[in-house]
Order: C-alpha cells, then sequence, then structure tokens
C-alpha cells in the first residue's frame, strides 16, 4: 500500500521558514512525480507544487508560492522536501503531499492525501 507521511510543520511567525518532509513507501518513488497541496481553514485544497521523477528534474509551482518555497526530492531516501521560506499569515493551512503530477485546475481526491502536517503562521 502506499503510505505518505508528512512532518515539519509547526507555529512560526512571518518571514520565518520551515522544512516540510514526506516519507514515502510502498510505490516506486523515484519514477513518479509528487505534489504538494494545502488546505487552508474553511477553504478548499490548493495546488502548491509538483516535481518531476528521472534525472532532469522540473518543478512546478502555484504563483502564491513562486520564489519563497522550494521542492526538492530525495530518491535515495524515497523522501519529498518542501522548503517554506518568507512565511505569510495566508500560508497557514494543512499541508499533504501525494504521488503523482497535479496543477492548480487538476487536484487530487482526497484518499490519495497522507494525514498532513499543521503549519500555521502567527505573530
Amino acid at each position: 500500500d502506499v503510505q505518505l507521511v508528512e512532518s515539519g510543520g509547526g507555529l512560526v511567525q512571518p518571514g520565518g521558514s520551515l522544512r516540510l518532509s514526506c516519507a514515502a513507501s510502498g510505490f516506486t518513488f523515484s519514477t513518479n512525480p509528487m505534489t504538494w497541496v494545502r488546505q487552508a481553514p474553511g477553504k478548499g485544497l490548493e495546488w502548491v507544487s509538483t516535481i518531476s521523477p528521472g534525472n532532469t528534474i522540473t518543478t512546478y509551482y502555484a504563483d502564491s508560492v513562486k520564489g519563497r518555497f522550494t521542492i526538492s526530492r530525495d530518491n535515495a531516501k524515497n523522501t519529498l522536501y518542501l522548503q517554506l521560506n518568507s512565511l505569510k499569515t495566508e500560508d497557514t493551512a494543512m499541508y499533504y503531499c501525494t504521488t503523482g503530477a497535479y496543477s492548480k485546475n487538476y487536484l487530487p481526491p482526497s484518499r490519495l492525501l497522507g494525514q498532513g502536517t499543521q503549519v500555521t503562521v502567527s505573530s
């Protein structure tokens, strides 16, 4: 079975940084694109970033996080990362990783998400 375990969330002040991790198992991590999505309180799911598989890595970002967030992967460790810098209060959300390539207009079904990790940006 596919298992995705997110970690690294927490409470941070505006302008701060966090690094989220997603430990993956149950599938061939290195050959799959991977995606981060988030859900803010009272709002729908929002696509954040996607990273391609393979030796030539391509990354994609939502406009709202471009230049502040960085997605990366370590295939040897079967782990996906999301570096969050210059955090804003509007980044407060539950962050989920999932396998597959998604976009702003193509979101994963909830059954494919892990338990998530909470990021709260507040002073």
